[in-house]
Parts: structure tokens; C-alpha cells; sequence
């Protein structure tokens, strides 16, 4: 992989991050639910590619 498409897959997965954590933490209606919104927002790709497989694999 060349270095500018590492830079911009990373610059992609910034601003990903950036409207998962405005739309979970938004979402939220206390402090630990913000928290909980924070951290999903960190994981969500994970989640996304592992729903991805198990598509491409049935």
C-alpha cells in the first residue's frame, strides 16, 4: 500500500470516527451513556467488517 492511500484511508477513518462519536454521543441522555456513545464510536468498524463476512461467507 502507497503511503497516500494509508494517508487517506486514515484520514477517512478520522472523520468516520469523528460523525460516529457527534451521532452516539447525541444520541445519549446522561454521562455514562455519552461514555458508552464514546466507545462505540471508537469500535464501530469492527463491528461493520464482521457484518460484512458473515454476509460475504453465507
Amino acid at each position: 500500500m502507497s503511503k497516500s492511500s494509508t494517508a487517506s484511508t486514515g484520514g477517512f477513518y478520522f472523520l468516520a470516527f469523528i460523525g460516529a462519536a457527534v451521532y452516539f454521543i447525541g444520541q445519549s441522555t446522561d454521562f455514562w451513556s455519552g461514555v458508552v456513545g464514546f466507545l462505540k464510536a471508537l469500535v464501530w468498524p469492527a463491528f461493520l467488517v464482521y457484518e460484512i463476512l458473515v454476509t460475504l461467507s453465507a
